[in-house]
């Protein structure tokens, strides 16, 4: 669960928003310039429209995979079958990590699916951890049929919710930040999966949310900041193949089995991406 400002959605409706590029003093303000950049080009109107749609198609298939998945984990976890609800719940939740500040944007949805046991009140602690808890620590489904029943209509609601929602297009220039940020936070600190020990599903989760809104934003800031744009698009590369060296099983490593000199490097590679792609809000003259 991200504590965050409801990124990437607004309820102003900004389906055909054109922002304006780099002002001289915005570009002052940018660390790294493109020497090869015009004074035209750095005037020249940006539309956003083509990459947000395409990022809707993004956000809604994942809202598919998450109400698939997570049908099946309700039936696991109703039917008592222990093992596999485990070996469900992980993969699930990863549907939710890559889109899950559009949920933020709704009100109680965000709580109720990802609320960790501190987050909130306990009696309105449900969702994806409270069936961890009670998998991981008692090893048994018993008693948690309500909450599967629970969270599977929320993640249902979900899914019609972002069939129509409107997609702000500074908060979407920016998201990836705040996707890494949650890494940063919760994912490689070991907090957010405290019973599972799951967390760097959660962590890749993240960085595939964050990784496809730089792809389709990549030609833009291509046009306005070369440079930067292949400097983010390596540090991606970086991260993910430290990432790679996780993997496991089809999944990836449990959180306790790191070293802290490994979770230490995993840290600095998140920090080294961000950095730059903190840069490409004010680059595209998007920050928020």
């Amino acid at each position: 669960m991200k504590k965050m400002t409801k990124a990437l959605i607004g309820l102003a409706v900004l389906s055909s928003l054109a922002l304006v590029g780099c002002s001289s003093s915005q570009d002052a303000a940018a660390p790294t310039t493109d020497k090869k950049e015009t004074p035209q080009a750095q005037t020249q109107a940006l539309d956003l429209k083509e990459p947000i749609a395409q990022y809707r198609t993004f956000v809604i298939e994942q809202a598919d995979g998450l109400v698939s998945s997570t049908t099946k984990f309700a039936e696991a976890v109703k039917a008592g079958d222990v093992e596999k609800a485990k070996q469900l719940y992980a993969p699930t939740r990863q549907y939710y990590e890559r889109i899950e500040p559009i949920a933020e944007a709704f009100d109680n949805l965000d709580p109720d699916i990802d609320a960790r046991e501190n987050d909130v009140d306990p009696s309105d602690f449900k969702g994806f951890h409270k069936i961890e808890k009670t998998l991981w620590e008692s090893n048994t489904t018993k008693g948690e049929e309500k909450t599967a029943d629970e969270l599977l209509a929320n993640v249902q609601l979900l899914r019609a919710k972002v069939e129509t929602v409107d997609i702000e297009a500074a908060l979407f220039v920016t998201g990836p930040v705040e996707l890494l940020n949650e890494v940063s936070a919760t994912k490689v600190t070991g907090e957010e999966e405290r019973y599972s020990h799951t967390d760097l599903y959660d962590f890749a989760g993240n960085v595939e949310g964050a990784d496809k809104i730089f792809t389709l934003l990549q030609p833009a800031l291509k046009s306005h900041n070369a440079e930067l744009t292949d400097t983010i698009g390596q540090r991606f590369n970086d991260l993910n193949t430290l990432l790679a060296k996780y993997k496991k099983d089809n999944g990836y490593t449990l959180y306790t089995e790191l070293s802290k000199d490994q979770t230490k490097e995993l840290s600095q590679a998140v920090d080294a991406l961000a950095e730059p792609l903190s840069q490409m809000g004010t680059v595209l003259g998007a920050s928020k």
